[in-house]
């Protein structure tokens, strides 16, 4: 590869839609070759389209998917950075009435999604020299709430994993990242989670400028783009009126 590639190129999962998309658009605007992965191959092929991205349709906890993924990323000439925002919620139910579907959901795309993209793409960043690998958690992974376990259980595994990594590939000289949400007011979280536009309506409501996807695509930019030897090993960004994950300030109408 060449120098530029070297330190240019990404995958970034979640790619169809709020963060993964927003992160998209920022790195192609900085000039870098971004793989856009996402399994919903419509909405990646617009992207693709608008952007210069290069579509890659892909269930990041589908084992056959996963190696597909690699080897069309190494015929194209490789990354050094590897993005994993593609995750989710859902359900807000108390462990007295959890499903577990939903648990296994979360921790199929939060947690093994993450191991297994990671997994595959550590002999490729260890040999560019300059690998780095951002994990988009959550500051569910950091404090627990009520009728949160399962999501929250899925980001504190997803947290402890990425600091794992940091340990282990510090001598490899790959560079780990943790960007961590609190309130983002996205296209599609709240629906998912909730599977109602009322109540996804409700979880934004009377909150002064929640976060973007922009907003927290820009932090991932710029914590991937900063030289090398700089590691922002943990950044936590909410809203202003979110001070903490219990206190939110909500306005009346």
């Amino acid at each position: 590869m060449t120098e530029e590639k070297r330190t240019k190129a990404a995958v970034v999962t979640g790619a169809s839609t709020g963060i993964g998309e927003a992160t998209v658009r920022a790195l192609r605007a900085e000039g870098w070759t971004v793989f856009a992965v996402a399994r919903r191959a419509d909405r990646l092929a617009a992207l693709a389209e608008a952007t210069g991205a290069t579509a890659v349709p892909a269930d990041i906890a589908d084992d056959d998917d996963v190696e597909r993924l690699l080897a069309e990323v190494t015929k194209d000439g490789g990354i050094d950075t590897l993005i994993n925002i593609a995750g989710g919620a859902r359900g807000a139910d108390r462990i007295a009435d959890a499903k577990t579907e939903d648990w296994e959901w979360m921790f199929d795309v939060n947690v093994l999604g993450t191991m297994k993209l990671t997994r595959a793409f550590l002999p490729m960043l260890r040999a560019n020299g300059e690998g780095t690998v951002l994990n988009l958690t959550s500051t569910a992974g950091l404090s627990a709430y009520e009728g949160g376990a399962g999501y929250n259980a899925a980001k504190f595994a997803q947290h402890a994993m990425t600091g794992a990594l940091r340990l282990e590939e510090v001598e490899n000289n790959v560079r780990v990242i943790e960007v961590a949400p609190g309130l983002v007011h996205t296209e599609e979280f709240a629906l998912n989670r909730l599977g109602d536009r009322e109540a996804a309506g409700k979880v934004y409501q009377g909150v002064e400028k929640p976060l973007t996807a922009d907003d927290v695509a820009d932090v991932v930019r710029y914590a991937v783009t900063a030289p090398h030897h700089v590691n922002l090993d943990q950044i936590v960004i909410r809203p202003v009126a979110q001070a903490a994950t219990h206190k939110l300030i909500r306005k009346q109408a």
